[in-house]
């Protein structure tokens, strides 16, 4: 009985084994991205720096440190410096998610900067 031949072996085939390598290394780099945009972290303050939110970049709050000076701005307005900075926290966080994708998609019909109208087949 013969062994499964490998799905991968080009033979001797120089074209296809240039496409296969740059198939696996397109592939290295997205699994990189993906890691990266896993570890996006973004950070946002409010009430001049006495509060400070960390989220990911899905949004979740993974750090909230409140000054002791901020708990004088009482309830509503501390309420509202959290919101402030929970909000520029996720807009950090898209901003690092997206500056890690641009290169991925540069050229491409999902590139937002793309200007001249043409579609890729």
């Amino acid at each position: 009985m013969t062994s499964p031949t490998d799905p991968f072996a080009t033979d001797g085939d120089q074209e296809l084994g240039r496409l296969l390598q740059g198939f696996q290394q397109d592939l290295a780099a997205l699994e990189g991205l993906r890691d990266r945009i896993g570890s996006v972290k973004g950070r946002g303050e409010a009430a001049d720096g006495r509060v400070v939110v960390n989220v990911t970049q899905t949004g979740t709050l993974v750090g909230l440190t409140i000054d002791p000076r901020a708990m004088r701005l009482g309830s509503d307005q501390l309420a509202a410096a959290i919101m402030e900075a929970a909000a520029r926290a996720a807009r950090d966080a898209q901003q690092e998610a997206n500056d890690l994708v641009a290169p991925f998609i540069a050229g491409t019909l999902l590139d937002g900067d793309r200007t001249d109208g043409a579609r890729r087949r």
